[in-house]
């Protein structure tokens, strides 16, 4: 299974702001740590608004920071929500669907089962589970700024 980048840039984005829980984080900073489009940051910066999992404050002095603490962040849930669909074969996607053993197929419940499986086993972990090395993490970021 594959997630999408934008699954990936989301991740990234809470992971900086769980590190950076100090302070509020810009767009700009986090775009240019990971090399990530400024745009489509923005996006992803808009969605996680909307998820209620971070807050952003405009103005001069604005920013964003979580919302939420990082125990609260399940893995899970948020792939769930970032994810446009599980299709990871052509025949669960009911619209384009054009093999022609597909409805006796048993491949398709062996994926099902094993997509359910994975995101079972994501519900498991949390952001606070991505930042148990909080500190090594904070240390390459600042690394990267001197």
């Amino acid at each position: 299974m594959k997630l999408t980048s934008y699954t990936d840039y989301s991740i990234r984005v809470l992971i900086y702001l769980g590190i950076n829980d100090d302070r509020l984080c810009t767009s700009s900073e986090i775009s240019e740590f990971y090399g990530i489009s400024r745009n489509h940051l923005a996006k992803i910066i808009h969605q996680l608004s909307s998820l209620n999992l971070i807050e952003s404050f405009k103005g001069a002095s604005g920013g964003i920071k979580l919302a939420l603490a990082p125990k609260e962040i399940n893995l899970g849930k948020l792939i769930r929500k970032t994810e446009p669909d599980f299709n990871i074969v052509e025949c669960f996607n009911t619209n384009g669907n054009t093999c022609r053993i597909s409805p006796i197929c048993k491949l398709k419940s062996i994926f099902n089962e094993s997509t359910n499986a994975f995101l079972k086993n994501l519900d498991k972990y949390s952001l606070k589970d991505i930042l148990k090395n909080k500190s090594d993490l904070k240390k390459l970021i600042q690394l990267n700024y001197q």
